[in-house]
């Protein structure tokens, strides 16, 4: 068994993580502190009416769309739609983004999009194509919509940590993509997204992301940076399958995994809807008022970050940071 001081080195010195803590550098470069709609989401919250327009682009590393492409193109929709899902939101359409040496290079990439447009059943509805480029790259934006919001702002002290990981599959090659949806029905995938937005029109839950790169535990310092908390994770309570390393499904990019931040009471109420479609989905830990992120395991914690020193730059205003 790996020891908590591995896995809280393992989850500092982490890939994704490093790519999380750019976007600090980025915000700060904006100037999106003061934006009206707030910054730290996984999708721009544009109010519209009686909801709120969802607006996300993903972008995608060379070397993944190189090495993967068609599940790469697949990818550029799918986790997309979670994003949309992360924020209690529904999918309108996406358009995408391609460069590649030559249309042949570029066919995998667009196979894949195509796949999962028809699977989820979102139409791709226009984007820009580069097929005269030195490399292959990918970004995709969506467009969505929801009638009540999940945020990245609103988790509380006193809050249960709940995380919700499709289990039903495996890591692809050896990295750290968790693939629960190839091969996996259509219905079936179309209906555990529409768990999210139905949480939120409940009034179940106000606060979550979808867990990203940055793994199960990053995606949850990411959370409790916005919402100017702090929290802890109890590693064995992560949902992980017994032939599964629990330190390698902390850094996994599950095709679907969210972390929510949920009162108490409702705790019951959210497991039953994520059991009920047979996704793993455990309390995990609490969010306080420390502003620090912590492990714990038999007793021992360790903290994994302290948000007095900025991780994507997005804390809750009053959150004092140290440049």
């Amino acid at each position: 068994m790996t020891s908590l001081i591995d896995i809280a080195a393992r989850v500092r010195e982490a890939r994704g993580l490093a790519h999380k803590t750019d976007i600090a550098a980025a915000v700060a470069d904006l100037g999106l502190g003061d934006s009206a709609v707030p910054v730290g989401d996984d999708c721009a919250a544009i109010p519209d009416g009686d909801g709120w327009l969802l607006f996300a682009i993903e972008g995608f590393l060379n070397d993944f769309v190189e090495a993967d492409p068609r599940f790469a193109g697949y990818c550029g929709l799918m986790v997309n739609l979670s994003d949309i899902a992360a924020m209690g939101g529904r999918p309108l359409a996406v358009v995408d983004a391609i460069w590649a040496k030559s249309g042949e290079a570029a066919d995998p990439v667009l196979a894949g999009l195509r796949e999962a447009s028809q699977v989820y059943g979102v139409p791709i509805v226009g984007g820009h194509t580069n097929m005269r480029t030195e490399r292959g790259q990918l970004a995709v934006a969506i467009l969505g919509r929801a009638k009540r919001l999940i945020t990245s702002f609103d988790a509380r002290d006193g809050d249960v940590l709940v995380a919700a990981i499709d289990l039903r599959g495996g890591f692809r090659g050896a990295g750290l993509n968790w693939d629960a949806a190839s091969g996996a029905p259509p219905a079936r995938l179309r209906g555990d997204l529409e768990i999210l937005p139905e949480l939120a029109e409940a009034g179940l839950v106000a606060a979550g992301k979808d867990i990203s790169m940055a793994g199960l535990i990053g995606t949850a310092m990411m959370l409790l940076e916005s919402s100017g908390c702090g929290g802890r994770i109890e590693v064995d309570a992560v949902p992980c399958r017994a032939d599964i390393d629990l330190a390698k499904m902390l850094l996994a990019f599950p095709s679907f995994g969210f972390v929510l931040s949920v009162a108490p009471e409702k705790v019951g109420a959210v497991l039953a809807r994520f059991a009920a479609r047979d996704i793993a989905c455990a309390a995990i830990g609490t969010v306080d008022a420390s502003h620090k992120m912590r492990l714990w395991r038999d007793g021992e914690e360790i903290e994994v970050w302290d948000f007095s020193r900025p991780f994507i730059g997005c804390a809750a205003k009053g959150m004092e940071v140290v440049a």
